[in-house]
């Protein structure tokens, strides 16, 4: 870990990592890339597997025909790490594993490389939890499913090496079971600039981090690059957290989704007191009922990207009992952020804009710290403002937002460097306004002068 950060023995945490001396707001803490990572089945042909950057035309590999690349250079740096993986996708085809199989395999093939079996993040890998011994037995035998998955994927991929792949992980990972299941309790999810999943990997120091649910450290990415930036001045001896799920939902929510995924239950601030949850619930039960019903529904029409449906749905809702609900209440929120996609989708901007602009108040209260997410939101609609010319609300828009990515992100993170060239495009077309009008007035006062003449 960074000189500023040691481990330590979290009460009633177990393992966890402190600062040995003062941080400041905005700091990179640390950073680093993945022992493994892979690009989600999901966007598999929408994302470089080398760089994870996105790219309407890509190069698919000629032999497993899913690996896919920028250009040559990508896939040349990537053969490396992809040669055995290669082989193992071949021999499954056109069935394609779980992400968290083929995390696992990478992570074996990584443990091969001279160069990284004596780090300091392999070595940690061996005390990462597996929580095997909390699990429901429904759970282990999903996890034993995979276990199995990816022994096949080894063993027919790679059967020449399969012995030898095994003996290079420490004891504790040797069996399959065990090692599915520390990849998927301590691997991380990577986005892209709008927070969208594109990945996931291992970056094994951090697994130490503590959850809360108003931590005072963010991750963003550049690439497969975590960057762990703190968002509130940390003390020396103050422990570092981060939130390991979306926090903006309910308590009984999110301590069901800690204890599901992470096997513990949350005692945080937010938790104990539940502060958030009246505002969640605004509004009278009954009307906002029937949005929390209808929540499900819309957010399947979305994973279909039937947006059409989705505006349709959600403006019969909204004519029905929408109005009655504040636009606090968490389930509006949600619906109104889904109708936001929906029209961007549709390229019905000033219906996009509006619904963007509805949601910022809201994103205010629920974020009282620094966060990407609402760094986002902001970014969004000052694009959508930007475009159709309400350039005045959008460099507004653009300067909040810039207050808060160049905390979560930094000033050198590509997200605050368009931010800052969005901010002078306004500036530059806001002159170039004020131009047009005063050439304007002089034109009027010079015709009139001419008439009076």
């Amino acid at each position: 870990m960074a000189p500023r950060l040691e481990r330590f023995v979290s009460p009633g945490k177990g393992n966890g990592v402190r600062a040995t001396a003062g941080i400041k707001r905005g700091e990179l803490v640390y950073s680093a890339e993945p022992l493994a990572g892979c690009v989600s089945n999901k966007v598999a042909r929408d994302v470089c597997h080398h760089c994870f950057t996105r790219r309407e035309t890509l190069l698919r590999c000629s032999q497993c025909k899913m690996a896919r690349y920028c250009n040559s250079t990508c896939q040349k740096q990537a053969w490396s790490g992809h040669k055995r993986e290669c082989k193992c996708l071949q021999s499954l085809r056109p069935r394609i594993p779980t992400d968290s199989v083929r995390l696992a395999a990478r992570l074996i093939f990584a443990m091969l490389s001279p160069s990284k079996s004596s780090s300091e993040d392999l070595y940690s890998l061996e005390e990462h939890e597996s929580h095997l011994s909390s699990m429901s037995e429904q759970k282990k035998q999903g996890l034993s499913q995979l276990a199995s998955m990816l022994e096949l994927y080894l063993q027919q991929g790679v059967p020449d090496h399969a012995q030898e792949m095994t003996s290079a992980l420490p004891p504790s990972c040797r069996e399959p079971l065990s090692l599915i299941a520390k990849v998927t309790c301590n691997c991380f999810t990577i986005s892209d600039g709008e927070l969208q999943e594109i990945g996931v990997g291992l970056y094994p120091s951090l697994s130490l981090l503590n959850h809360d649910c108003r931590p005072n450290c963010v991750m963003v990415f550049e690439g497969t690059k975590l960057q762990l930036r703190a968002v509130q001045d940390i003390n020396p001896e103050e422990e570092l957290t981060i939130s390991y799920i979306e926090t903006l939902s309910l308590t009984e929510d999110r301590q069901r989704q800690l204890e599901d995924q992470y096997h513990f239950t949350c005692h945080c601030q937010n938790c104990d007191s539940q502060d958030k949850d009246r505002l969640m619930l605004s509004g009278e039960k009954s009307t906002w009922r029937l949005l929390k019903e209808a929540l499900p529904r819309l957010e399947a029409l979305k994973a279909e990207s039937n947006w059409q449906a989705l505006l349709e749905s959600w403006s019969h809702l909204l004519s029905t009992v929408g109005g009655e609900v504040p636009d606090e209440n968490l389930y509006k929120l949600k619906m109104t952020d889904m109708a936001l996609d929906a029209s961007i989708h549709l390229g019905n901007w000033e219906d996009a804009v509006g619904y963007g602009e509805k949601t910022l108040p809201v994103y205010r209260q629920y974020y009282p710290d620094p966060h990407p997410a609402h760094g986002v939101q902001l970014m969004r609609v000052g694009k959508l403002q930007h475009y159709l010319e309400h350039i005045e609300d959008a460099l507004d828009t653009f300067k909040e937002a810039y207050q808060i990515i160049k905390v979560t992100h930094g000033d050198d993170h590509p997200m605050t460097t368009e931010l800052l060239m969005k901010m002078e495009e306004c500036r530059a077309e806001m002159v170039q306004q004020d131009c047009y009008t005063q050439f304007n007035k002089t034109k009027v006062y010079s015709h009139a002068a001419t008439v009076v003449l």
